[in-house]
């Protein structure tokens, strides 16, 4: 499938997502059907604190399509400025610009039509003014260099077929000593690669799931330091059985080979801040 393909699918999965929210359904990160749906469980499930969502809207929390809650680990600080990619319909944006107050902003950066018009209508009930929804690809982000302090994601820079490029933007506008403060899913060690493209419609909802040492060579290769990945959320074989015997595949022979691959993490790393001015130890002598 070319990237381009992988786009128009997602496009249109998301689309699809966003309606049946409209419509008063909740949706899974694995299946545009309801999130009651047993594919949801273990992924999207469980992933807010009540409190959190309490004051937010009913349609943003339903919409949620994440693998994690990366507002609760980015250390988010009044008066900066966030971007969160793939934002979908709202949540993690709402979150952060609560947490980022009025003197701060939140962006958020979707490329489908119907998400972007139900974080509109979520942001109207919100009734929050520092917040902003942008349209456009995570692989082309709409904002000028260095204009961004955290850049936050949840479970959507691994449906990109271009990691790369996305990297390479999200380093483009964060300032210098800024943070990369995403969840993902991700990959651990080799698997046979029937299971990882069947276990990938699962967990992967659409395109592919980085193994954690190559996400971690593609951050320093875009410039980033202090790379630091924490799994959150490991996947368990039992967790994709029902989802595996509905593709036809032997669950039994493939689960010794299957559990405990896949997880949901916190990725973090930083852009190198500036160096400070002044004389270096060595030649102050």
């Amino acid at each position: 499938m070319s990237t381009q393909d992988v786009k128009e699918v997602i496009k249109e999965k998301y689309g699809q997502a966003a309606l049946r929210v409209t419509g008063g359904a909740s949706v899974s990160c694995c299946s545009t059907g309801p999130a009651e749906m047993h594919c949801a469980d273990p992924i999207t499930s469980h992933l807010y604190d009540q409190v959190q969502v309490g004051e937010l809207p009913d349609t943003a929390v339903m919409a949620s399509l994440g693998c994690g809650n990366p507002t609760a680990l980015a250390e988010l600080k009044p008066g900066e400025t966030v971007l969160d990619l793939g934002s979908g319909g709202g949540i993690d944006v709402f979150l952060s610009a609560k947490r980022v107050g009025p003197t701060g902003k939140a962006y958020g950066l979707d490329m489908t039509d119907e998400m972007l018009a139900l974080a509109e209508q979520n942001k109207r009930k919100a009734g929050l003014e520092n917040v902003e929804f942008l349209k456009g690809e995570i692989e082309n982000i709409p904002l000028p260099d260095k204009s961004v302090d955290v850049i936050i994601s949840n479970c959507v820079i691994n449906l990109s077929a271009n990691k790369d490029r996305v990297l390479s933007e999200a380093f483009r506008v964060l300032r210098p000593g800024g943070r990369f403060a995403v969840s993902d899913v991700v990959t651990r060690g080799e698997m046979l690669p029937e299971i990882r493209r069947s276990v990938l419609l699962w967990v992967g909802c659409v395109a592919g799931a980085l193994e954690v040492e190559e996400y971690r060579t593609k951050l320093t290769g875009a410039g980033f330091e202090n790379v630091d990945i924490e799994p959150t959320r490991i996947y368990r074989a039992e967790d994709a059985m029902s989802f595996l015997k509905d593709q036809g595949i032997d669950f039994d022979a493939v689960a010794p080979h299957l559990d405990g691959k896949f997880m949901s993490a916190f990725i973090r790393a930083q852009k190198p801040a500036p160096e400070r001015s002044g004389c270096n130890p060595s030649c102050c002598v």
